[in-house]
């Protein structure tokens, strides 16, 4: 359960009318409106068409980015123990993210696009039932902390469990369990996970944000 009281706030509301906004100039709209349904085959071909769906613009932009943030060279993550680069990047080509590594901004950006969408957001449209078919805020959440604690442990989640069922308010709640590293709860994964704070959006917030 979360630790402190989530729910929708105006920026949260924003944040995903602007995704969706953002998507439908990318194509997304007018491309599902010609499919009967959106299934992960109708995903899979937006996206080799060059359509990025507006969960994963909403992810990316609004939650991904923001707690991740932007190193240009690699450092070591003290509750992980783990090199990472980039936005959280800990493995460049299959090989793990060593010291002293250096990529540019925009190489980051190219590798975060392409693996936030093979690496995770296309494993939970396969892998977890109705996720094409629950909100985008409630998408864009689950894949935000499928980057952040794996995508393994996001398709296993309660919160998978409760998406799967359509219980999307449960669902936006159970993904607050993943605030701990090391065994220990972190405050900087609690503010994740639910309300955020005054820069960045929670995944809860942002979860709740887009049902109605």
């Amino acid at each position: 359960m979360p630790i402190g009281k989530i729910a929708a706030s105006k920026r949260g509301k924003a944040a995903v009318f602007g995704a969706v906004l953002a998507a439908a100039a990318g194509g997304w709209a007018a491309y599902v409106a010609t499919q009967p349904s959106v299934t992960p085959a109708v995903v899979r071909t937006a996206i080799a068409k060059g359509i990025t769906p507006p969960a994963v613009q909403l992810a990316v932009d609004r939650l991904i980015k923001p707690w991740e943030g932007l190193v240009l060279t690699s450092h070591w993550d003290p509750y992980a123990k783990i090199w990472d680069i980039c936005y959280g990047e800990t493995r460049i080509n299959g090989k793990p993210v060593t010291a002293g590594m250096r990529f540019t901004k925009a190489e980051c950006e190219q590798m975060l696009n392409r693996r936030v969408i093979s690496d995770y957001f296309l494993p939970l449209v396969d892998r977890v039932k109705g996720y094409n078919d629950a909100p985008i805020s409630v998408q864009a959440s689950l894949l935000s902390g499928a980057y952040n604690f794996g995508v393994g442990a996001a398709v296993g989640s309660t919160a998978a469990r409760h998406v799967s069922a359509g219980r999307y308010a449960q669902a936006c709640a159970a993904q607050t369990a993943f605030s701990k590293a090391g065994g220990q709860v972190v405050k900087g994964l609690v503010k994740r996970r639910e309300m955020g704070d005054a820069q960045r959006l929670g995944e809860a917030e942002t979860c709740l944000s887009g049902l109605k």
